[in-house]
């Protein structure tokens, strides 16, 4: 019996302003998201994955300690035990990336991997920080991930996660195949002039290099007070082909939904055996200093 997911992605607007406080923020857009998830829903999504950092702006424009009051501990916080109860509710699988801190104190760029029973199965941490450029202060934030590249066993399948400057790397996401991952979910942060002409070419390449279905998130319009850029939007799903399955549109919130069918991915892999002819013994240098 073919094994198809209709897999979602969100991409919102930030509906509250960047200069309100970090709380009142937070709580708007998680009501967002709490509606826009119950959308996906009632579409039909089994999978669902939300934005880079949901529940509020892009904050990396800036260095300002409010928005530590953002962090939360994972599973143990209050937006993941919310998303466990959805995910429960509506028999979904949720990604859900957060504002991490961890129990001594460490802060991290997280994705939390919920299953359809509403188990909280684990977490990824985003890996790769950008360099602290004005508009992208993730350094002051942030420290590099420290988990590897886990895949998930969930109820839609083997789910592996790679969070928005990871997808310049592809040894990550050669990481994520080799683990077994069947979709990779990135959500992302970025913006026009900076990344654009690279949103629909980076992404598929690794869906083709490593034989797994991508769900590719961006989130969408200008955030004030800082407008360093246009978040483009352009949330999208892309084959082990490397084709594209449904992109959302470029400006406002959307819900992008997908049919998956598993089975191409076997399908592809027995035409391209890019995994049988590796030759890690001649790649030495990919992993020196």
């Amino acid at each position: 019996m073919p094994r198809i997911v209709r897999g979602a992605l969100i991409q919102a607007t930030l509906c509250e302003s960047a200069t309100a406080p970090a709380a009142v923020v937070k709580k708007a857009m998680i009501d967002r998201h709490v509606a826009l998830i119950a959308e996906a829903a009632e579409k039909g999504a089994q999978v669902v994955c939300l934005q880079e950092l949901f529940y509020g702006p892009y904050f990396c424009a800036e260095q300002e300690p409010k928005w530590y009051e953002m962090t939360e501990r994972v599973p143990d916080g209050p937006t993941v035990r919310l998303m466990m109860e959805l995910a429960r509710d509506y028999e979904i699988v949720l990604i859900v990336p957060v504002y991490e801190e961890d129990l001594t104190g460490v802060y991290y760029n997280t994705a939390a991997v919920i299953d359809a029973d509403g188990r909280y199965l684990g977490k990824y941490r985003k890996t790769h920080l950008p360099h602290c450029a004005p508009g992208f202060w993730e350094k002051f934030y942030f420290r590099p991930g420290n988990l590897g590249y886990p895949v998930f066993d969930t109820r839609v399948g083997k789910v592996g996660v790679y969070l928005c400057y990871d997808r310049h790397f592809p040894e990550g996401a050669r990481c994520l195949g080799l683990n077994g991952a069947e979709i990779v979910f990135n959500p992302s942060a970025t913006v026009a002039g900076l990344s654009e002409y690279l949103w629909k070419l980076e992404q598929p390449a690794h869906a083709v290099a490593n034989g797994y279905f991508v769900g590719a998130i961006n989130r969408p319009g200008y955030e004030d007070p800082w407008r360093i850029g246009e978040f483009y939007g352009q949330s999208y799903f892309c084959d082990p082909r490397g084709q594209m399955l449904a992109v959302g549109c470029r400006d406002g919130d959307d819900i992008v939904i997908a049919e998956l069918d598993l089975d191409l991915i076997r399908e592809v892999r027995n035409t391209w055996q890019f995994f049988r002819d590796r030759r890690p013994e001649t790649y030495g240098a990919i992993v020196q200093p």
